[in-house]
């Protein structure tokens, strides 16, 4: 299969790429190696998938529609995975601008790529986030998602909407994947694995919100990974038993879900914590703080629906997980960082 992958240089774009690439699939990666973090880390990671001789990088933003209309035209893509992405809730509150940008109209040029070069199966991010102010636990692709507390969150809720449309309008089999708090090797900096490890390496203190009482579906990119595949390989139907008097947001009379994939096993932010200082065989100095805004208090996948779909559940312990998160940190950051 000819795949693109859109945020190809993000964490969870380089480990799809080497599980597609490492079955025989050709990959065509786009990124716009903005500088939201540090381009370095991008860099390295694209360098894990260069070496394949059937992944080929082209620097591009979303967004610009000409360019993106011309890739379609030229790659006739057979399976589209989305993951590219104006990431963080907190970040959103100060630039609110570039989520419109990137998940908004970068999203709307896909699906529009998708629809002009008859794409078989678009599979693409969405977030445990824009379950919002919901509090029934776990969290279900069944229940209602009208009520997001952040614009990341909105943005995340409007593609999935969006989606839906082309599923409707143009036959467009599209999968969206709402991800759970995802961690691993090639982490982002800026997510608290990252921030407790370093912090915790160096001897500072970390920021802990809500006093510590979070509550996070932890999933480790391996996880998240494999359903991700196993999604694209199955596209998108129309729901056979689909109730107009009672529409189901998960699925539609068009080639459309939705899928939560979680650990299912939500873990309270102190455990999380005391989890890495066991890895790090060092404790953490602890700066207690107060919730902050946009942020939600817990969050809880129901994965049925995945496992019913495609016959996987996400696994790994928590303490396998990030064993192997904090000894990739430690080779990769080495002693800038120890």
């Amino acid at each position: 299969m000819k795949v693109l992958i859109t945020g190809a240089a993000g964490f969870i774009g380089m480990h799809t790429a080497l599980r597609l690439l490492a079955r025989g699939d050709e990959v065509v990666g786009i990124d716009t190696l903005n500088d939201y973090y540090e381009v370095a880390l991008k860099e390295a990671r694209l360098a894990q998938v260069q070496a394949h001789k059937n992944f080929r990088f082209i620097k591009m933003n979303m967004a610009d529609r000409p360019a993106m209309e011309k890739l379609f035209q030229d790659e006739k893509f057979q399976g589209v995975i989305n993951l590219a992405a104006q990431p963080g809730v907190r970040y959103s509150l100060l630039n609110p601008h570039a989520y419109i940008e990137s998940n908004i109209v970068g999203f709307m040029n896909i699906l529009e790529g998708c629809r002009h070069n008859k794409v078989g199966h678009l599979v693409y991010a969405s977030s445990s986030s824009v379950y919002g102010a919901n509090t029934k636990m776990p969290f279900s692709e069944h229940d209602n998602v009208d009520h997001p507390v952040s614009l990341y969150a909105a943005t995340k809720k409007s593609g999935e909407m969006m989606a839906h449309t082309y599923s409707h309008l143009y036959g467009l089999p599209a999968t969206g994947l709402r991800f759970f708090t995802v961690y691993g090797p090639w982490g982002r900096p800026d997510m608290s694995p990252s921030l407790f490890t370093g912090a915790i390496m160096q001897g500072r203190p970390i920021d802990v919100f809500n006093e510590g009482k979070m509550m996070r579906d932890f999933t480790y990119i391996d996880d998240i990974v494999e359903g991700v595949v196993r999604v694209l390989d199955k596209p998108a139907t129309a729901d056979p038993n689909f109730d107009y008097d009672n529409p189901d947001p998960a699925t539609s009379y068009a080639p459309f879900r939705i899928y939560n994939i979680g650990n299912h096993e939500p873990v309270q932010l102190m455990t999380f914590i005391e989890t890495i200082e066991k890895a790090c065989g060092k404790k953490a100095e602890k700066n207690m703080l107060p919730m902050q805004p946009g942020d939600v208090k817990a969050t809880y996948a129901n994965i049925d629906a995945l496992r019913d779909a495609v016959g996987f559940t996400p696994s790994t312990p928590l303490a396998v997980g990030i064993g192997k998160f904090v000894e990739w940190y430690k080779a990769y950051y080495g002693a800038q960082r120890a």
